[in-house]
């Protein structure tokens, strides 16, 4: 077995290396989100031709928050510097910009997955299964390095179900070392809900929708966070200690102050006390 471990700063987008893909290969419509309609596979009116927004600077007061929010987990570079070896989706010809558009998304999944699987490697309770970690790490890292044709051909889905089987276990060994009862709120539908001072203490919010959510000084330390919906989520003052598969696209997402105690690999997101 291979034995390497990715370094994290490997999953966060380095937009100097990347040809824009997002901006082109994802689509998205008219909301709170985004201030126009826009196809996949078109590039946004914003992205200039050296690849870079043209009002990077300035997405939330125009409407593009949700560009504000999104993460490749380096996706991007790794797509534009070695699935296709530095040649752009504009120079190449109309299939290799159609192919590129078609594995940018596979590709994000996947270092979406190296991110959780690094994680759970650094999680000393969950010991007993890092050997499986570490093979699924391996498998999931040399995926990203097929061919253009490979990874269009690829079942994403069903890699990411062999995954999360192991990601699910992680969860329970650690939270089992967290003292008290813990709330299993997996998939829970909390939109809106009223959880000021909550005591979620390793519960388990997998997937649960919190949108809206008032979580103010909520104790959400050792909390399995992953694919938790926290868009426009209160974590003022919250305590995220501990929490975990938690990621940087899911804190943009929430709103959050000074008070808010976050994981060591994560950023406080600048618009959480920039004036707008």
């Amino acid at each position: 077995m291979q034995d390497h471990t990715i370094d994290r700063t490997d999953l966060r987008g380095d937009c100097g290396q990347c040809f824009g893909l997002c901006c082109v290969a994802l689509p998205f419509a008219a909301s709170a989100d985004f201030a126009i309609d826009k196809e996949a596979g078109r590039p946004c009116p914003n992205l200039g031709g050296d690849h870079r927004c043209g009002i990077h600077a300035e997405l939330r007061q125009k409407g593009f928050t949700g560009c504000t929010v999104y993460d490749c987990f380096g996706a991007g570079q790794k797509v534009s510097q070695i699935t296709f070896g530095g040649r752009d989706w504009r120079t190449g010809g109309r299939d290799h910009t159609r192919r590129m558009m078609d594995v940018f998304p596979v590709v994000r999944q996947l270092h979406e997955l190296l991110w959780y699987l690094t994680e759970a490697l650094t999680l000393p309770a969950a010991a007993p299964v890092h050997a499986d970690l570490r093979r699924a790490l391996d498998e999931t890292e040399a995926l990203t390095r097929q061919s253009p044709q490979e990874i269009g051909t690829l079942d994403v889905g069903a890699h990411r179900q062999q995954v999360n089987v192991l990601l699910l276990r992680t969860s329970d060994l650690v939270r089992a070392e967290i003292p008290g009862k813990k709330k299993n709120r997996r998939g829970a539908d909390l939109m809106g809900a009223r959880l000021k001072g909550a005591a979620l203490r390793g519960a388990s919010l997998r997937g649960a929708c919190l949108i809206a959510a008032d979580l103010t000084g909520a104790d959400l330390r050792g909390a399995d966070l992953i694919g938790a919906d926290l868009r426009d989520a209160d974590l003022t003052d919250a305590d995220l200690t501990g929490a975990f598969f938690l990621t940087q696209p899911q804190l943009n997402a929430a709103r959050g102050g000074p008070g808010t105690r976050l994981p060591g690999s994560l950023t406080r997101p600048v618009h959480w006390t920039a004036r707008l």
